[in-house]
């Protein structure tokens, strides 16, 4: 019996041993669940030391610190205890479930590897302000702000969304991304070009401040019931004043990174009224006026002519259809040819829309083209109302009148034909004979020209082949060609900002429509109807590193702050080489 308990023993000391030798190497992370405005902590820990360690690449984060390194080792009651960390402080980038993958780390030659971690990032939430953390100050002097000028619209009734930031004059803004996007789910969208916008000092909160606007969109909700705008949720580096002063009395600046998000608005969408509305009803919402006129109203038969449909006015006019034409049969029509020239603005989409009709007559005769009618829902009296054109007659003068008309006037064009009299004379234009000269005697064969002319290829063959190897060599180096025409780009797109170098304001106005203009001709698109997102997103599909693109949108942000915030020489030169070397990248890496 005491043998056995002996045996026990040794066996737990045993395995007491071995588990005490075993080495652990683990992540854990501060939450599994953080809104896109939270900071999220991973620790990488250890018991035994070692080297060579890697951290995984965070790609759906933004690294705001660490790696911290931090080393403990005690000794208890005989029993020694090692723990070694490496700490990380990450910033998600947007919303969505991400897997921090492994660390790894060599210790006692064998490598260790962490196990991957899955993080949830939602929508951004509330943090309670707390008077004692450093970053109150910053929380207090930065406010993002949705503006909606209706909450309780009709269904396809224009609303607008304007994003406003405010800053306190006490504070500097070096630099924003966009962590968060609102999708415009359940709306129609169109941004409205914020460039060049100035910098306002108005009056927050009873305190002053200096505003930019940030983005100006038009809604048209497209269905009924309450529908939600998702928050717009920005990373801002900052510059707030401290406590400490310099050796001339100056506060010290500090620099702190705030996200700050403009939180998210409910629109309570009304349906249209039932009663009264007319069966043609396509949907149409504002207040329009129709026109219908042709092109002629007398022509010959298969001469063509234009029908014109078109409804002008204030509405949703890309978001419903045009009326039909009817016409007699014995008019031939081909599909209309529908022409857009509407502009939207904070009152929301404003032009014409129209359909043109091409129309030929086969047949001598009055055709009458019958009233078109168009209905709509006028916002001002909350009512339906009905726009209905004229009649138009069509008066073919010339042509068939049927088929047996056709017929009697072929037979009388046929006996009415007179015989063609041959003249003897009807070649007498050309001429028969004629009276040569003789040329210049003097030859040119075996002349010092003509010997000239004769060797000179023989002499140019070895230059061509010397050149055409050269630019065979030229052609052949991809990589090195990609480089000279990339920074030939960055030069010539740049050059204006060069030149502006001395005036902050010129500078990068210049910068920005310089990098505007890069990307109208690489990307073939109007930058100005396009968001950070969108431009991503391009960007993205055509295989540029996100490194690059992440540099591109900070460049552009940069020169949309750098309006009312200090900048001295040295940050505009480096953001000039930035500029530069960002579009050579994105030149080489595009596909």
């Amino acid at each position: 019996m005491k043998f056995r308990k002996h045996i026990s023993l040794i066996v737990l000391l045993l395995v007491s041993g071995f588990a005490l030798a075993q080495v652990k190497f683990e992540a854990k992370v501060s939450k599994n669940k953080l809104g896109v405005n939270e900071r999220l902590r991973v620790v990488f820990e250890m018991n035994e030391d070692g080297d060579n360690f890697t951290s995984p690449d965070f790609k759906n984060f933004t690294v705001v610190g660490g790696p911290n390194q931090s080393v403990s080792n005690s000794w208890i009651n005989g029993v020694r205890t090692y723990k070694k960390t490496y700490t990380y402080f990450l910033a998600p980038k947007k919303r969505g479930t991400f897997t921090i993958s492994q660390a790894t780390i060599e210790i006692k030659g064998e490598i260790y590897k962490t196990t991957p971690v899955k993080v949830e990032v939602t929508a951004a939430v509330e943090i309670p302000k707390d008077p004692n953390d450093p970053n109150y100050v910053a929380s207090e002097s930065i406010h993002l702000v949705a503006e909606v000028s209706k909450t309780n619209p009709y269904l396809n009734e224009a609303l607008t969304l304007v994003y406003k930031l405010y800053i306190s004059p006490k504070i500097g803004v070096t630099n924003y991304n966009e962590l968060d996007s609102p999708r415009y789910n359940d709306f129609w969208s169109q941004n409205i070009d914020v460039q060049g916008q100035k910098v306002e000092n108005v009056t927050y909160k009873g305190e002053d401040y200096r505003l930019l606007i940030l983005r100006k969109t038009v809604l048209y909700p497209q269905k009924t019931g309450k529908l939600k705008i998702e928050p717009l949720t920005l990373d801002v580096s900052l510059r707030v004043p401290t406590n400490r002063r310099d050796i001339f009395g100056s506060r010290i600046m500090t620099g702190v990174n705030r996200t700050i998000s403009a939180g998210s608005k409910t629109i309570n969408v009304k349906a249209l009224p039932e009663a009264g509305k007319p069966i043609d009803f396509t949907g149409a919402v504002g207040v329009f006026d129709l026109d219908v006129v042709a092109s002629k109203k007398e022509l010959d038969a298969t001469e063509s002519l234009q029908v014109k449909v078109s409804v002008n006015g204030k509405g949703n006019l890309k978001l419903f259809k045009l009326p039909k034409v009817s016409l007699p049969s014995s008019l031939e029509v081909y599909e209309p040819e529908h022409t857009e020239r509407v502009k939207t603005n904070l009152g929301g989409m404003q032009g014409t829309i129209s359909d043109s009709y091409t129309v030929v007559p086969q047949y001598k005769g009055k055709y009458p083209i019958p009233s078109i009618s168009f209905s709509y829902f006028d916002l001002k009296t909350e009512s339906y109302k009905r726009l209905s054109s004229d009649e138009i007659v069509i008066n073919v003068l010339n042509g068939p009148s049927s088929s047996s008309t056709s017929n009697s006037n072929n037979t009388a064009l046929t006996t009415n034909k007179q015989a063609v009299v041959l003249n003897s004379d009807q070649f007498s234009f050309i001429k028969t004979k004629t009276n040569f000269t003789s040329t210049n005697t003097s030859y040119f064969f075996k002349t010092k020209l003509f010997w000239g002319l004769l060797l000179a290829p023989f002499l140019v063959i070895p230059l061509a082949v010397f050149v055409r190897k050269k630019k065979a060599n030229r052609d052949a180096d991809v990589y090195g060609n990609r480089i000279r025409k990339a920074d030939k780009l960055a030069r010539k797109y740049l050059s204006n900002a060069k030149k502006s170098s001395g005036n902050k304001v010129d500078f990068y106005i210049a910068l920005e429509k310089a990098l505007h203009n890069y990307l109208k001709a690489k990307l073939h698109i109007e930058t100005s109807d396009m968001s950070k997102g969108k431009i991503i997103d391009l960007l993205k599909g055509k295989q540029v590193e996100e490194v690059v693109i992440n540099d591109f949108v900070a460049i552009i942000e940069s020169c949309e702050l750098a309006r009312y915030t200090p900048i001295d020489n040295v940050t505009m030169q480096e953001d000039y080489d930035k500029a530069a070397k960002t579009i050579s990248l994105i030149d080489k890496q595009a596909r």
